[in-house]
């Protein structure tokens, strides 16, 4: 038995309500990895990007105020 069918015969043992509970965990848990995906995705934009901001030509936008 695989981990998905061990988690929906538990699931289906469960009363409504307390399935309800688990619906929102699964929620929970896919934003809590779409987050850490794009946290990934942003350090890997700022690691690729960093060369290319951190030169002498363009040290005039570095005290340009952030809104």
């Amino acid at each position: 038995m695989n981990t998905t069918e061990k988690i929906t015969n538990n699931i289906n043992r469960l009363p409504e309500s307390l399935q309800e509970e688990v619906l929102d965990f699964t929620y929970f848990l896919i934003q809590k990895a779409e987050r850490s995906e794009l946290k990934r995705l942003s350090q890997a934009q700022i690691t690729s990007m960093e060369k290319l901001w951190d030169n002498d030509e363009d040290e005039v936008w570095n005290d340009v105020p952030v809104r």
